[in-house]
C-alpha cells in the first residue's frame, strides 16, 4: 500500500503565508475530502503536492521518496483542476492519446461509456467544450488514468445537480472496481459528506481538523431546549456557535460531554459536517479550537 506524505510544508506569496507548517499524511484506499473556505490554500497545497509549485519549505514523499525531479512517483499521481492544460485545438481523443503516453495504460472502455453517458463526442475540440463539459472530459481523465493517488480540485466546476449526481456514481463505482486514494477539494460539503471517509479542514494556511468522517460526527452534538437549562448543561463544554428560536436555544458542541446528566428539558442530537465546517471557519474567528 502506498502512502502520500506532506511534511511541514510551507508557502508564501509576497506576504501573505499561504500554508504554514502543514503536515499530513495520505493513506492508499480512502476518498478524503479537503476542505477550506476560499484563499485557504486547498489548490496551492494540491500543486505543491503534484509538483506545478515549489513550497518555500518541507517535502512531499510517496513511499519514503521524494516527489521532486522523481518522474516515477509523479506519475502515481494524477490532479484534474480548473486549470486548462490541454491546447484549445487538440481533439478529446488527441488528449487522451497524450495521456496514455504520459501515464501509461488508458481505460478506453470506461472512457467510452463514460463519453456516451454523459453524452460527449470525442472529436470535439477541447477549446469548443462548455465549462461544464470541459470539468466532464477531465474527470473522464482523471477516472481512467492507472494512477494510485487521483487529485480532485473543484472537480464538479459547471456541471448541473444532474451531472453532479451522476459523477459522485461514477466515482463511487470506479473506487469499488479500483480501490485507489481520491482528494477531493470542494465546497459543496452536503454533497461530498456521504463520499468522503476521512475529511481535512485547512483553514488559513494551517490544518485545523484531520480524521475519519465517522469520528468527527460522533462528536457533534446539538443540545436542544430552553436557553437557561442548555447553557447550564453546556458549561465548560466546546460550544462553537448557537441558535436562539423564541425561549429555545441550540448549542452546539464539538467534543465530549463527560458522560454529564442529561436534564429532562434537553435533547441531544448530532449535526452534519457542512454545520460543523461552517462554525469552525467562521464564527468564531479569532478563538477557534483546533483538533487534530
Amino acid at each position: 500500500m502506498s502512502m502520500l506524505e506532506v511534511s511541514h510544508v510551507s508557502k508564501s506569496f509576497g506576504s501573505k503565508n499561504v500554508l504554514q507548517d502543514v503536515t499530513i499524511t495520505f493513506d492508499e484506499g480512502k476518498i478524503y475530502g479537503l476542505l477550506g473556505r476560499n484563499g485557504a490554500g486547498k489548490s496551492t497545497l494540491l500543486n505543491i503536492m503534484t509538483n506545478r509549485t515549489f513550497a518555500d519549505s518541507g517535502e512531499v514523499k510517496i513511499d519514503s521518496e521524494n516527489i521532486n525531479d522523481n518522474d516515477a512517483k509523479l506519475g502515481l499521481m494524477f490532479l484534474m483542476s480548473e486549470v486548462n492544460l490541454y491546447s484549445n485545438g487538440s481533439t478529446l481523443d488527441q488528449i487522451i492519446a497524450d495521456t496514455e503516453m504520459m501515464y501509461g495504460s488508458f481505460d478506453h472502455q470506461l472512457a467510452k461509456r463514460l463519453a456516451t453517458k454523459f453524452e460527449l463526442d470525442m472529436a470535439t475540440k477541447f477549446g469548443k467544450l462548455s465549462t461544464g463539459y470541459n470539468s466532464i472530459f477531465k474527470l473522464i481523465l482523471a477516472l481512467c488514468v492507472p494512477v494510485k493517488f487521483v487529485l480532485l480540485d473543484e472537480p464538479v466546476l459547471g456541471l448541473d445537480a444532474n451531472h453532479r449526481e451522476m459523477f459522485y456514481s461514477e466515482l463511487i463505482d470506479s473506487f469499488t472496481n479500483n480501490p485507489r486514494t481520491f482528494i477531493i477539494s470542494t465546497h459543496l460539503i452536503e454533497e461530498v459528506a456521504n463520499l468522503i471517509s476521512d475529511v481535512i479542514v485547512l483553514d488559513e494556511g494551517r490544518i485545523m481538523l484531520d480524521q475519519p468522517v465517522e469520528e468527527v460526527l460522533a462528536k457533534t452534538h446539538s443540545v436542544v431546549g430552553p436557553q437557561r437549562d442548555v447553557d447550564a448543561y453546556t458549561k465548560g463544554l466546546n460550544v462553537i456557535g448557537h441558535d436562539d428560536m423564541g425561549n429555545i436555544r441550540v448549542n452546539y458542541v464539538y467534543g465530549e460531554l463527560d458522560d454529564r446528566r442529561l436534564p429532562d428539558t434537553v435533547q441531544l442530537s448530532n449535526f452534519d459536517l457542512q454545520k460543523l465546517f461552517i462554525f469552525l471557519t467562521n464564527q468564531f474567528e479569532g478563538s477557534r479550537h483546533y483538533e487534530n
